[in-house]
């Protein structure tokens, strides 16, 4: 029985995120008042996987900021899948250390009390065995996006927030990489959100997918995708990608 074929338990806490901001604003540049969110409210069962998507500037990269404590000014409340959850980000930027080799910036998230923590499987799941002693100068864009995923799943998140984490990436590259974060996820499932423009891309990863409108945000609607990823073919992926275009038209 291989490591990926082993039943493993959910890493997520026992109970869903919730979300409700009822108004984020921001101060312009000109001095007004700039109105981002108006009201979102959505959650996110737990060791399952939402995304979330909309036009540009809508409030997507915002809501993850709120979650992740980034932007502490907003009207509403948090709750997180567990008491003291442990929360890993991917961003779109890498943001690796270059004096650091792979491994090392992999490790640097874990807390000392796990430093020696066996991470074999982890970089065999995202094909970077060969590579744990490169440094990041030395990995392409691709190569760059796995580390940053190891390191989001080193430290065994109760939360997995990612923040578009496969744009500009040539479409080869991107599906390999989305393929690499559901095997990894599968591994150990916890609780995930993502922002992305791509609904092809929700479509593939997602258990439940979040409309926003345009700014000030709001949530248009919610789709829940109930097929067993592993059975979401050619067919019923362009069915689908139909069906959600035509019934949010515009949203993208």
């Amino acid at each position: 029985m291989s490591n990926l074929s082993k039943p493993t338990p959910p890493a997520g806490g026992r109970d869903a995120l919730e979300v409700e901001i009822r108004n984020k604003a921001f101060q312009g540049a000109d001095g007004s008042r700039v109105e981002a969110i108006a009201e979102i409210a959505f959650r996110v069962e737990p060791a399952s996987f939402a995304t979330l998507i909309g036009p540009s500037g809508c409030g997507k990269t915002t809501t993850l900021r709120i979650i992740l404590g980034l932007e502490q000014q907003f009207e509403g409340r948090l709750r997180f899948p567990d008491d003291g959850a442990r929360v890993a980000a991917v961003f779109q930027e890498p943001r690796l250390l270059p004096w650091r080799t792979v491994e090392q910036n992999v490790r640097l998230a874990l807390p000392e009390t796990e430093k020696g923590a066996d991470l074999d499987i982890l970089f065999e799941i995202l094909g970077l065995d060969q590579m744990r002693s490169r440094y990041p100068g030395e990995l392409s864009l691709g190569l760059a996006r796995r580390v940053a995923l190891a390191r989001a799943f080193a430290i065994k998140p109760s939360l997995l927030v990612l923040d578009e984490p496969f744009v500009s990436l040539d479409e080869q590259t991107a599906t390999r990489l989305r393929q690499l974060l559901i095997e990894v996820w599968s591994a150990r499932p916890t609780t995930a959100l993502m922002v992305t423009h791509n609904l092809r891309e929700a479509v593939q990863l997602s258990d439940q997918i979040i409309f926003l409108t345009e700014r000030p945000a709001r949530v248009r609607g919610i789709h829940r995708l109930d097929k067993p990823r592993a059975e979401r073919d050619t067919r019923w992926r362009e069915t689908t990608l139909s069906s959600l275009a035509k019934r949010y038209s515009g949203v993208l």
